[in-house]
């Protein structure tokens, strides 16, 4: 059976941990690819809310087994945190399956992406300095531990060792900072994490694909979003892997061939944290109405987002990049209290017209959106179930944005429970 991948579309924070909970139902695996602790997403269910980091959305159905996937960087308190939370309201996490091959965030990884920010001053990336960005450099640079080397004491203290001489000479000399002591590290990661973790350890590859065999479903869902991948987002503003579909294949371990439908995320406005272009960013009352209203508030900072009209031209992109089969359209009930509402057509810099971004920088930063304007429908839509019952003029605005983006806009969101979808097409 192919695989479905869940992908953000535009700047993260779109709704994909809300919507992979809801595709779950017909799973059987939910498997993480890529990220850390730096992305959250909160499921509501009733009256209770999850707020999730590195944990699948599917760890809130018994069926599911949940999996962190080769992809994903792993800061093991976190996780045992998260496990111990989502314990204390009764979810089984005996089933949860953790790569052995996932590498580990370790304590200097933190240190080096605090110090870093705070040395590029102005010019910092807006990270969230948990050290997301240092544990994937040094997987590129092939000195990161493993989840597995926790499982191996002699092997861990060893790889340890020869990091912290590299790490404790950079902190000293050039942050000025203490070095770190290798003893304390291993009295918390072999101490403390690994007997906890040991039971979750397992060969996540066989799994994913001992179930593709069966003829089992299985959702692969990431962090972030299309234009935060290291390759195709607004670099040097974006993560330090690969979000978008094809990462699902290299940070779960399958081919292209075993994914047949991806779905992409999207908010009906767009929002994004910390620094970088935003073409429709909204510095005004309008802006303020989204921010509240959407509670634009990031689930694992507190950091207001930032936000703006509907970006068509970043969507056709995302369509390209990550060959989406469809679109689910997210906080569309947001927008309730606008008169009329925007979406950004096209792209004008220096006398040319873009439908897709331009691929240098300097000339996206310097781009003027170009919109079409639509009328609002100011009406509730938190109580809509049905197509049918939703106005006129918010029926009109997702027709309008799945004309402009290319591929049908099959489910939209209309509040923030769990069953809050309206089925726009089959």
């Amino acid at each position: 059976m192919p695989a479905t991948v869940v992908v953000g579309t535009q700047w993260g924070d779109e709704g994909k941990g809300k919507l992979t909970d809801l595709l779950a139902r017909d799973m059987q695996l939910v498997v993480r690819y890529q990220g850390g602790h730096n992305a959250g997403h909160t499921v509501v269910v009733g009256d209770e809310s999850f707020a999730l980091q590195l944990v699948p959305s599917g760890i809130l159905y018994p069926h599911i087994v949940p999996v962190i996937g080769n992809g994903v960087v792993v800061d093991p308190g976190v996780l045992l945190d998260e496990l111990d939370a989502l314990r204390a309201k009764g979810v089984d996490t005996s089933r949860l399956l953790v790569s052995g091959n996932a590498h580990l965030i370790m304590p200097y990884h933190q240190e080096l992406d605090r110090v870093t920010e705070r040395f590029l001053g102005k010019n910092s990336l807006g990270t969230t300095r948990r050290g997301i960005g240092p544990a994937y450099a040094d997987k590129a640079a092939r000195v990161g531990l493993r989840v597995q080397d926790l499982l191996d004491a002699k092997i861990f203290r060893q790889k340890l060792d020869v990091a912290l001489k590299e790490k404790n000479a950079v902190l000293a000399k050039v942050y000025n900072r203490l070095p770190l002591g290798a003893g304390q590290i291993c009295d918390r990661y072999l101490g403390e994490y690994a007997p906890r973790i040991e039971p979750l350890v397992g060969d996540a590859v066989a799994v994913v694909h001992d179930a593709l065999d069966q003829g089992h479903n299985v959702l692969l869902e990431g962090a972030q979003a299309t234009f935060l991948d290291l390759d195709h987002g607004t670099y040097p503003f974006v993560t330090s892997s690969n979000p978008v579909a094809g990462g699902a294949c290299t940070g779960s371990g399958i081919g292209p061939r075993a994914v047949e439908r991806v779905i992409g995320i999207a908010k009906a406005y767009v929002t994004r944290v910390g620094a970088g272009p935003f073409p429709t960013e909204l510095l005004d009352e309008a802006g303020d109405v989204l921010v509240e209203r959407g509670h634009e508030y990031g689930t694992n900072t507190g950091r207001r987002r930032r936000c703006g009209w509907f970006d068509a031209v970043m969507l056709r992109q995302a369509v390209r990049l990550n060959s989406l089969t469809e679109v689910a359209l997210t906080k569309l009930d947001v927008l309730d209290s606008f008169d009329a509402v925007k979406v950004c057509v096209a792209y004008e810099a220096e006398g040319r017209t873009y439908r897709h971004p331009p691929y240098h920088q300097s000339v996206l930063h310097q781009v003027r959106p170009l919109y079409e304007e639509l009328p609002g429908w100011r009406t509730d839509l938190t109580g809509v179930t049905e197509l049918g019952q939703l106005p006129e003029a918010a029926r009109r605005y997702v027709a309008f944005l799945a004309e402009q983006i290319g591929v049908p806009i099959k489910l939209v969101g209309v509040g923030p429970g769990r069953d809050q979808f309206v089925r726009v097409a089959a």
